[in-house]
């Protein structure tokens, strides 16, 4: 079975079902040559116990989320000084003016492909303005998210992760010059915005390097956009596939945040991340040794029966909701916030601008780039503009 396979991509929980209960731990030979464990606790206890699972793990050297502590915990305090509940809360006028804007331009169409003409750009967008990048500017961005995006296929072996491995050198130094750039301007003429935070964030008379700046950066242009992407794209195949549920959101809105946790749980945007043990660690009976790459299996463990009652069913009103969509511990992902807010507004616009939407066509969808996300990279709908939205707009 090819566990990578685009099919198994799109769907793998049938697959997820049979090896939590056949093969908890799973071996993956190369060139893969990792371990898998699906099970909703194993993959919270990889998750947690820094002291047994590394993070420090083959990837980009200057990624935190690939530092322990106590640089991790260093790093990480300066950067979520420049991502706090303020700086998230006064995005959301932004995020409203993107939307309307990117919905403006197909509401009257009938059809449109929802992850190239809103889902991707939307949180893209957001994220570029944060940093500081001109909107005139978003494609440069967008093709270096795309690259960044495949790097998860270096693990794949042959030709095509020799190539995602060159392709990352390259765009590592054109965004490299590019932010020196834009540094050394907000050091002249500081301005509101994330970029200028991250400069001037300082904890214990440290302040971040240019080098540390530019892999919070990358880790930004496609873990801040790439999550949310999928997280709204996934909403709209839930929808979609689940009439009964999207008709009670409809009547019952303030279900909105309980059905954007469903989402994250029932369709996890990431569905699996790296560890490698510190020592020989004993999980399920078997023995992982130390250094061997570990893949705590996000997406399985959303939905282990044992931890929530019929996992396979969509319940937008499911509580309680534990999932470990963002992570867990010390890990737990920073833009968390903004991820939800970006899908609070943009579900809400959705169902106000459109009376009905449904697949246009019956080609299975094509799954995003990047081995270790779920989502589609092209989701083709066919849409019914609300009467009520176009008095109101």
């Amino acid at each position: 079975m090819n566990l990578f396979s685009d099919e198994v991509r799109r769907n793998p929980y049938q697959v997820y079902d049979q090896l939590r209960v056949s093969s908890p731990v799973l071996r993956v030979p190369p060139p893969f040559n990792g371990w898998m464990v699906f099970d909703y606790e194993t993959v919270k206890w990889v998750l947690n116990d820094h002291q047994t699972f590394s993070s420090q793990v083959p990837a980009p050297k200057n990624w935190f989320i690939f530092y322990d502590p106590p640089a991790h915990s260093k790093l990480r305090a300066l950067i979520s000084r420049a991502f706090t509940p303020g700086v998230i809360s006064n995005l959301e006028p932004r995020i409203r003016q993107l939307s309307t804007g990117l919905l403006d331009a197909f509401a009257d169409r009938g059809e449109v492909d929802f992850a190239v003409e809103y889902a991707v750009p939307l949180p893209m967008q957001v994220i570029a303005g944060m940093i500081g990048i001109p909107l005139s500017e978003w494609e440069i961005y967008k093709r270096w998210s795309d690259i960044i995006l495949r790097l998860s296929y270096s693990r794949s072996g042959g030709s095509e992760a020799e190539q995602s491995v060159r392709d990352f050198g390259a765009v590592t130094v054109e965004m490299g010059a590019y932010l020196a750039k834009m540094i050394a301007e907000r050091r002249r003429r500081p301005q509101d915005d994330l970029l200028t935070s991250l400069i001037e964030a300082e904890v214990d008379g440290e302040r971040l390097t240019e080098e540390q700046i530019l892999g919070f950066f990358q880790m930004l242009v496609v873990g801040g956009q790439e999550t949310t992407s999928n997280l709204l794209n996934n909403a709209m195949l839930c929808l979609m596939e689940n009439p009964d549920q999207l008709n009670r959101l409809r009547a019952e809105p303030q279900l909105m945040e309980s059905a954007i946790e469903e989402v994250l749980r029932y369709r996890s945007p990431l569905h699996w991340i790296m560890r490698a043990p510190r020592r020989d660690a004993e999980v399920q009976g078997q023995t992982i040794p130390a250094g061997a790459l570990v893949l705590p299996m996000i997406g399985s463990a959303n939905r282990d029966p044992r931890q929530f009652p019929d996992a396979n069913r969509f319940d937008i009103a499911r509580s309680p909701n534990a999932h470990v969509a963002f992570g867990h511990g010390i890990h737990f992902c920073l833009g968390a916030p903004l991820s939800r807010l970006e899908a609070k507004i943009a579900l809400g616009d959705v169902l106000a601008r459109f009376e009905s939407f449904e697949p246009a066509g019956t080609e299975p969808w094509p799954p995003r780039q990047a081995l270790h996300v779920h989502g589609p990279a092209s989701l083709p709908i066919r849409l019914e503009a609300s009467r009520k939205a176009a008095l109101a707009y």
